[in-house]
């Protein structure tokens, strides 16, 4: 089974690395809920790989983590079913979502398909070279966070580049189907890749920045699907267990770190 880890974690404060729950939409006004709160929080511990697929989550374990009623708990994690990054099972309860090989191939087909739409989108614009500058600074935040060693802000900026590119276009639609997907995404990369598999991916989002600032449409859209693709094709090694899903290369055990 994969570790339960629910202790919040934070990122090195100087390269703003956003956690990937504040990137799915505008914040409600005032002070979170509970229930904001705690799936807020099981939220990022996914995106941040401290809970890998597949991960048993019990609200007893929640409660003690999160200081919150089972109400809140079961509450949370029916949201983050919704948003299909838990199932619940009858009889089995919670578990981080495990992609089956057909979802991972579904869900890195239609990430391509937005992906070119938000290329497409930004390449029509006159000033879109002027609008790229806050990406341009986050990928050189992107580049000193691996280089500094500091895994969480990578894997935070890494994932943030692809929705603040579709967040310059203004569409809240748009924006929340994309981080839906990049959520999804980052859970199945999680099964079967290793930091040090994916060293390139600052200059890959330089390429493509590059491109869409000279306007270069095929040529953004071409970088972008060899980015994609390279995350894609690690899953080949992934050992299917037979049933339809897959394992994440690493095993711990369940032990809650709180």
């Amino acid at each position: 089974m994969a570790m339960l880890r629910l202790k919040p974690v934070r990122a090195t404060q100087d390269l703003k690395a956003p956690r990937a729950s504040t990137l799915r939409g505008p914040l409600p006004a005032g002070a979170p809920s509970d229930v904001d709160r705690v799936y807020g929080e099981i939220f990022d511990a996914a995106m941040d790989r401290r809970l890998l697929p597949g991960a048993k989550l019990t609200e007893s374990a929640l409660c003690a983590a999160f200081d919150c009623s089972r109400g809140t708990a079961r509450a949370a994690l029916a949201r983050l079913a919704h948003d299909k990054l838990v199932a619940i099972e009858p009889n089995r309860g919670a578990t981080v979502w495990q992609a089956t090989p057909k979802e991972v191939h579904d869900v890195f087909a239609m990430r391509r398909a937005l992906e070119g739409v938000v290329i497409d989108m930004l390449t029509a614009l006159d000033d879109v070279a002027d609008r790229l500058a806050p990406l341009r600074e986050m990928v050189d935040r992107e580049q000193r966070a691996f280089e500094q060693g500091d895994r969480i802000s990578w894997l935070r900026l890494s994932n943030a580049f692809h929705v603040e590119l579709a967040r310059l276009l203004d569409n809240h639609v748009l924006t929340e189907m994309l981080a839906g997907l990049c959520a999804r995404t980052t859970l199945i990369i999680a099964l079967g890749d290793a930091p040090e598999d994916s060293t390139c991916s600052y200059l890959e989002h330089r390429d493509i920045l590059d491109c869409i600032a000279g306007r270069d449409a095929p040529g953004a859209r071409d970088a972008m699907d060899h980015h994609l693709k390279d995350c894609e094709q690690r899953m080949d090694a992934v050992p299917d267990t037979g049933a339809g899903l897959r394992h994440p290369r690493r095993h711990h055990a369940l032990t809650p770190s709180i």
